[in-house]
């Protein structure tokens, strides 16, 4: 992952804005190719729930097209494979497709260390995937990773050591980049670093979704609304 190319966040995020979709209005698709693209993204991993919006895999190959690299796309099922095939069309054929899994092809090391990582908070485990790669991810490499729907499930988002934030687009951004320079030591809370934990919640009469940013360090705790 090279330096920032506003070049290639632009012209990813309008090539994306000019696909053919259902919204109205600009959503998440945008933003995450003009990331991917502007970050010069060259190994793209996606992890898909059942019945995941395609818009997300049509983006990174949005980014792969200015940056010339690689998309993945990890689906739990044959059936999703179809759907997915079928949804992208011509943009099929820039994605390499994988049914299984996802905790299990994160093992493979060329998939773990992708420099740019898209998970649907919807799959039943991804709370696992994320403490998996947060634990086996080689830091040094750098990259960013990021959530998507992630006010679906009202839950925590944890990554000890590194700075994420959360973007109220779509339904719910969760960003964290990996800094190259950091080492696997510095990804635990060792040194009085600090990290940030979004909590969100619902309230059950009003159905209000309210954010909670939560800053932690070894001797503080600080809630921010």
């Amino acid at each position: 992952m090279g330096s920032w190319s506003s070049e290639n966040a632009t012209k990813a995020y309008i090539r994306t804005l000019k696909l053919e979709r259902n919204e109205k209005e600009p959503d998440s698709a945008e933003f995450i190719s003009a990331v991917a693209a502007g970050n010069n993204a060259q190994k793209m991993v996606i992890i898909c729930a059942e019945n995941s919006v395609i818009n997300n895999v049509s983006a990174l190959v949005s980014a792969a097209h200015q940056t010339g690299g690689y998309v993945t796309c990890i689906l739990p099922s044959n059936k999703e494979l179809q759907s997915a095939k079928h949804e992208l069309k011509s943009d099929a054929k820039f994605v390499d497709f994988i049914v299984g899994n996802a905790s299990v092809v994160l093992v493979n090391e060329y998939y773990r260390d992708a420099d740019f990582l898209l998970i649907d908070c919807n799959i039943n485990d991804y709370e696992h995937i994320m403490r998996q790669i947060q634990s086996t991810r080689d830091v040094k490499k750098g990259g960013v990773v990021v959530g998507f729907n992630a006010f679906c499930k009202g839950s925590s988002w944890q990554w000890s050591g590194l700075r994420t934030h959360l973007l109220p687009i779509g339904n719910g951004l969760m960003v964290t980049r990996i800094n190259p320079s950091l080492s696997k030591d510095n990804s635990n809370l060792k040194g009085g670093i600090k990290t940030s934990n979004w909590v969100v919640k619902v309230d059950q009469c009003t159905g209000e979704e309210h954010v909670f940013r939560v800053r932690t360090s070894q001797r503080k705790l600080q809630v921010v609304v």
